[in-house]
């Protein structure tokens, strides 16, 4: 498979805000509920042209996230989801759809697949980078190295908690986009955007050159036209997630088709 640089991340979303005034992202466990709606998901976001897509690898104490993911990864183990599993789910899901393929996941499973490997099979499967959720900047210089040998981007987190110097070296070591959280505490619950996001972003931008996406509890089509003129790209995970499981595929599919319409130029 061909290898892109480790800026093409960064260069896919520009060109993309070029087109329109925010990006989506938006996010599935491996594994849950199945392998086979995993696949009705993705295909799903091929056709409302999402613009970029996590992929998480199961792990049994995912500690940022909400009721609804711990369960979905609960599951997805249980089901006996692996890294094989995993590796393979995302290679064919590169070959087959337009949008970047992103790792989310827990630094536990990079630490048992060890850092060197862990990277070499996300370029192998064509993935452009990861988000590891736990793993702070003090401890990510050399994953972020290694990734970075790989033509993978390591997008970091900047939260509301963090000082305005831990958002520079957090700035300084990020490469493709910044991942923002919303708000404290773990995904799932609505965040009220009129509470502060703004002022965060602005300490964010502040910080670092790089597009800032905005996660945590972006719930509604509604919340993703509020983020255009503030964020780049509006994450969207857990709502999705809902709406599979309490009204089926034909619902999910309108609900992304709304919220890619709220990124339209």
């Amino acid at each position: 498979m061909t290898r892109v640089d480790a800026a093409g991340l960064e260069r896919d979303v520009r060109d993309g805000l070029a087109k329109k005034p925010i990006l989506l992202m938006t996010h599935l466990v491996v594994g849950y509920p199945s392998l086979d709606a995993n696949w009705t998901m993705l295909e799903a976001m091929d056709a409302a042209r999402v613009d970029l897509v996590e992929l998480q690898l199961p792990f049994s104490e995912p500690i940022a996230d909400g009721p609804w993911f711990v369960k979905a990864n609960q599951e997805a183990i249980r089901a006996g989801t692996s890294w094989t599993t995993y590796f393979d789910f995302a290679a064919r899901a590169v070959s087959r759809f337009r949008f970047p393929v992103l790792f989310m996941g827990y630094y536990n499973s990079v630490f048992r697949m060890g850092g060197e490997r862990f990277c070499a099979r996300l370029a192998a499967a064509g993935m452009r980078g990861f988000i590891v959720a736990d793993l702070p900047p003090e401890e990510a210089a050399d994953l972020n190295a290694t990734a970075r040998a790989h033509a993978l981007d390591p997008i970091l987190l900047m939260t509301p908690a963090n000082s305005t110097e831990r958002l520079r070296e957090i700035g300084r070591q990020a490469s493709g986009f910044v991942y923002c959280l919303g708000r404290k505490g773990v995904t799932g619950k609505q965040t009220d955007l009129s509470q502060g996001v703004a002022d965060f972003l602005g300490r964010c931008r502040m910080a670092t050159s790089l597009p800032l996406a905005l996660g945590f509890g972006i719930r509604t089509p509604a919340d993703v036209s509020a983020l255009r003129g503030l964020a780049d790209i509006a994450i969207v995970g857990t709502a999705c997630l809902e709406t599979w499981e309490a009204r089926g595929p034909d619902a999910y599919r309108e609900f992304v088709q709304a919220l890619a319409r709220e990124t339209a130029a």
